[in-house]
């Protein structure tokens, strides 16, 4: 299939294109963490035009001695704060976090394949 994206270590590949008829999956369902840096925090500020301290307060929640993006409820579950229902896409996505950026390739899907392929229809093994 023409277009799989692979990475070394992982025994599937993904297919981009899916996320078009998927509707957000990895952005909506349970709640976890979706952690950002310190330059991800100063990015996405920027490019919102907000001072860092008002992006903190408005989009992130402190876990520890660390920052993740603000869930809402959604659905029944939750739904990431800068996932737009109505377009179906990420409202920040050239400047989302590393973390997304880099979904489904995250070691722990490395040992649960099946758990990947129940949340992203993009999913095929190797």
């Amino acid at each position: 299939m023409l277009g799989l994206i692979k990475e070394e270590g992982f025994d599937f590949a993904f297919d981009a294109k899916a996320c078009e008829e998927c509707g957000g999956g990895c952005c909506i369902g349970e709640s976890g963490y979706i952690w950002v840096t310190p330059t991800e925090i100063k990015v996405l500020s920027r490019n919102l035009k907000l001072k860092t301290d008002d992006f903190i307060t408005k989009y992130l929640s402190k876990i520890g001695y660390r920052y993740s993006l603000k869930e809402l409820e959604f659905n029944g579950g939750f739904k990431c704060v800068f996932f737009d229902i109505e377009k179906k896409m990420c409202s920040v996505y050239e400047n989302r976090p590393k973390q997304c950026r880099t979904f489904p390739f995250w070691d722990h899907f490395k040992n649960n394949i099946r758990e990947v392929e129940e949340e992203c229809p993009g999913i095929y093994r190797l």
